[in-house]
């Protein structure tokens, strides 16, 4: 029997960790769950250096063991790893997120950071997001795609230290998260392999001032897509009705800019 670790960063809890395990229960998976206490969005690859980690079993049936964690996205695949396994699992799962972890939210997702910790593990590793933030979302138009997913890497694994980052449109007209252009869909077009779109977030701080006569600061923001037109790209595809891939890999060396670094440094004797 194939075994899948399933993590996430909105807490165990949370609806879109139920779904998926919903969904991946037909596929005849022993399931593996160990993920925060609580909600940890925005921690990317951060584990705990200083806090130490306590675990506690949630609930237990035939096939599927819920763990809470008390730290990082990260410190849940660790730990998981380390104590809960008895052998290395086939494949590992992060999600599904409530909320866009495309392109640059790759970086800060605690999603895909659990998602990265397996593929560094070597572990085929697969991140779903929904892109709503609604903590009651609707995941209904994932199941087909989830279980393909998920049946394609089972069976044919992933090149070494490359992850899947799946973010699929939202489906509320209520809740289409931080992006003014997103729109939301009745059913997906379908599967498209993306690229990372160049963005960026701006106007992240808000400063106000405490009835104590102290400042205090807001970290909020606005996303800003810096190539809308560009149709080879996963904010394009979520936002025209398409289920979006983005092969993501652990090295981030920029190797078409060696040369260049080279050069300059010549350049400077």
């Amino acid at each position: 029997m194939k075994k899948i670790l399933i993590s996430n960063d909105d807490g165990y809890q949370a609806k879109g960790l139920r779904c998926l395990v919903e969904m991946l229960k037909p596929l005849g998976c022993d399931i593996l769950v160990c993920a925060p206490d609580g909600g940890r969005s925005g921690q990317s690859l951060a584990f705990s250096v200083t806090d130490y980690l306590t675990l506690k079993k949630r609930h237990e049936e035939e096939g599927l063991t819920i763990w809470s964690c008390s730290g990082t996205p990260v410190d849940c695949i660790k730990i998981a790893l380390n104590q809960l396994c008895a052998d290395t699992p086939d494949l590992i799962i992060a999600g599904i997120n409530h909320g866009d972890n495309g392109s640059v939210n790759t970086k800060y997702s605690g999603t895909m950071g659990a998602c990265m910790e397996g593929c560094m593990k070597h572990i085929p590793s697969i991140a779903f997001s929904l892109c709503d933030h609604d903590p009651n979302a609707d995941f209904s138009l994932m199941v087909p795609y989830v279980q393909k997913i998920t049946r394609a890497v089972l069976e044919n694994g992933l090149p070494d230290y490359v992850c899947l980052n799946v973010n699929c449109p939202a489906t509320n007209p209520d809740s289409l998260g931080q992006d003014a252009n997103a729109k939301t869909f009745k059913e997906y077009k379908g599967i498209r392999i993306c690229r990372m779109t160049k963005s960026s977030w701006i106007n992240e701080i808000v400063k106000c001032d405490h009835p104590r006569q102290f400042p205090y600061y807001w970290m909020v923001g606005s996303y800003r897509n810096d190539e809308p037109q560009a149709e080879d790209t996963d904010n394009w595809a979520v936002n025209n009705g398409y289920v979006a891939i983005t092969p993501t890999q652990v090295d981030v060396t920029a190797y078409e800019a060696m040369d260049y670094v080279k050069e300059m440094l010549k350049q400077e004797g």
